[in-house]
This record gives C-alpha cells, structure tokens and sequence, in this order.
C-alpha cells in the first residue's frame, strides 16, 4: 500500500451524517417558492458542489434573480434541524488514530466556512486537522483549488495525498488534482455512482474506511 502524509476527508456524507437533512432542505426550499423540488437522488447528487452550483444543477429552469429566496428558504430548514446532525459511529476515534499515526488530516468540504465552524463546534473535530478549505473560500469541486491550496499549507506534495469522499465530485476533484482517492458508499451518492470515477477503494462503512486506512 502507498503511504500518505495528507489524508484529507470531505465533511457532509463523509464524516457527518447530513446528506439527507441536505437534501431535504434543497426540496423543502423548493416547495417553498412553488417550485417542482429535484427528486430526492439529483438533490444527494449535487451535494458538496457548493450551493450556487448545486443550484444550478438540481433546479436548472429557476431564474438567478430567485436564488436568494431559496438560499433563505434552505437556511431556515437546514438551521432549524442541524442539532439533530452526529457524525457517523466511529468518526471521533477514526480521526484520533490516524493523528496518533502521525498523519497530516485535513477537510475539503462544500461547506461554506461559517457552517463548518459550527459543525465543529458541535463536534469537538476541529483540533483533529491542521487545514481546512471551504466552498466559498475556492472555485467549488470538482476543481482542484481547495487541494491544491491544503497540500500548499501543508507542505505535503500529490503524490502523497489522499482525498476521502463521498461523491463523484470529491472524486474528480482529487483526480483534477492529481491526488489518489477513496470513494465511502455510505454517503449522498451510491456505489455505482462512485464506481464510475478512479478511486484506490469504494468503502461501505467508517469500519472497513479505518481498516484501510491503517493498512495504507
């Protein structure tokens, strides 16, 4: 196995179990303006893209001038329920392994900055990753900004970093990116999905994501 100095996890499906609430509120958000909402795959599809891109995609005919009022609209269903988000069984010790390692650990997320500071917050995670990199800090994925701008901060080069993710986007970041790849099947896109895109692994489980890792 290739050894990795960066391992670098995508956050919402990943680590956290938030695809559905995700999506949930992209729909709900929808039928709030009167609007058909995306069915419930093509939300989790587009989740990690960034909300202007996932936009764009998931409800293609909405006008531009109506985005503020379904980005409110999200908010507000999104906020009202994220205290009831946890992380998946086995993150917290996950993360504390690999520190022990002495593995470099860093988050790429579709997040926007203010989000991810709450999610660790919530979580206690943030001491675990010595870089973080949010949606509207970088082009979103799939472009290759937000890994190119933690292996700079980490002085970590490509060859010896490892994207963890949940979607194609993660995906074809990592490979736009020139970076290796896992695809976890247990997030917002299925394995299928997933398959479609270069990937060392497709991981069902935090268990056998821990066990991979240890033997990388």
């Amino acid at each position: 196995m290739k050894p990795y100095d960066l391992i670098v996890f995508d956050w919402d499906g990943t680590l956290m179990d938030s695809a559905a609430l995700i999506a949930e509120s992209m729909q709900a958000a929808c039928r709030a303006l009167d609007i058909e909402p995306p069915t419930t795959a093509a939300a989790r599809h587009v989740i990690g893209m960034g909300m202007l891109a996932a936009v764009r995609h998931a409800v293609p005919h909405l006008p531009e001038a109506a985005f503020p009022r379904l980005f409110e609209h999200y908010r507000q269903h999104y906020l009202l329920r994220e205290p009831e988000l946890r992380p998946f069984a086995g993150v917290g010790e996950l993360l504390a392994g690999l520190e022990r390692d002495g593995r470099l650990l860093a988050v790429a997320t579709g997040k926007p900055r203010v989000g991810l500071e709450r999610a660790f917050q919530a979580t206690g995670f943030k001491r675990h990753f010595v870089a973080t990199r949010c949606a509207d800090e970088s082009r979103p994925k799939p472009a290759p900004d937000m890994l190119q701008h933690l292996m700079d901060v980490s002085g970590v080069e490509a060859g010896r970093t490892l994207m963890i993710g949940d979607t194609s986007h993660d995906l074809q970041m990592a490979a736009n990116a020139g970076v290796d790849a896992v695809g976890v099947t247990y997030g917002a896109q299925p394995r299928e999905t997933l398959q479609a895109h270069p990937a060392r692994a497709y991981l069902g489980s935090i268990s056998e994501l821990a066990a991979w890792l240890k033997a990388a």
